[in-house]
């Protein structure tokens, strides 16, 4: 199953054209009701032991040099479905050893020790979204918590400084730009290597609504500032989405890096 026809993204003719999707794991039904989120909110399957081989065949049959691994939130597993991500990534390994992998994982919120699995599986970009700003968070995003969100992050670079970093925001919903600058000063004080910010868009009207249509002069200075404050990656437009060139973006990561060693 890919995310791009469950979340309704605005992308996924030009990502399917190229061969490129982001897999979700774990089922179909979220434990959290995000108001921005087109993924239905239910009591989850129980998960498919089987899920992890599909998925690295799915991959090999494909031919991926990288490929996105995100879930639904699962609040209702011991460990937040860390163990599943292990398994998918070890999969994948195993049958296509040449192809990248990126997962974007829920916030494993109350789940001790299930971030350490993961990251000790050695994905090479771990991303891990904030969304929006802290001031929208019991509106748009109740059931998680902006500071454990940027801690998750910063403690996979603790646990493993040469994974990739990334995260991302939504605007339009009602921030205002001093909010957004300072998100982009906490992401960097965690170490988040790559920012991604998009336009907000309602996917019904049972979800949060549009405050506004951010300018592309708003989002070209977005990204100008956010470059000045240290990220290696910056991805800001109005159909920025997370996993948008995920394969061409991993590339830019690896050059950004060595070009910054090279500096010295």
């Amino acid at each position: 199953m890919t995310v791009c026809e469950e979340a309704g993204c605005p992308n996924i003719g030009e990502c399917w054209t190229k061969k490129h999707a982001t897999m979700m794991i774990m089922g179909d039904t979220c434990t959290r009701a995000c108001s921005f989120c087109n993924v239905k909110t239910g009591l989850p399957a129980p998960l498919d032991a089987e899920e992890p081989e599909k998925v690295a065949n799915a991959v090999a049959k494909l031919g991926l040099r990288h490929v996105v691994i995100t879930s639904v939130d699962r609040d209702d597993l011991a460990d937040g479905g860390a163990q599943h991500f292990v398994e998918v990534i070890e999969a994948i390994r195993r049958r296509s050893p040449g192809t990248t992998i990126e997962i974007l994982t829920p916030d494993f919120l109350r789940k001790d020790g299930a971030l350490e699995k993961v990251v000790e599986a050695r994905p090479d970009v771990f991303n891990h979204n904030l969304e929006t700003v802290p001031r929208l968070y019991l509106g748009i995003r109740p059931g998680a918590r902006y500071f454990h969100s940027l801690r998750l992050l910063q403690r996979v670079k603790d646990l493993d400084p040469t994974i990739f970093t990334k995260s991302g925001i939504m605007v339009g919903l009602g921030e205002a730009r001093e909010e957004v600058l300072q998100v982009m000063d906490d992401m960097r004080s965690a170490s988040i290597d790559f920012l991604t910010v998009g336009q907000y868009l309602q996917p019904t009207r049972k979800h949060a609504a549009i405050d506004r249509f951010v300018t592309p002069e708003e989002f070209k200075s977005y990204e100008r500032i956010a470059r000045t404050k240290g990220f290696l990656l910056v991805s800001a437009s109005p159909l920025t989405r997370s996993s948008y060139h995920a394969d061409e973006d991993f590339a830019r990561l690896r050059d950004a890096r060595n070009a910054a060693a090279a500096r010295g």
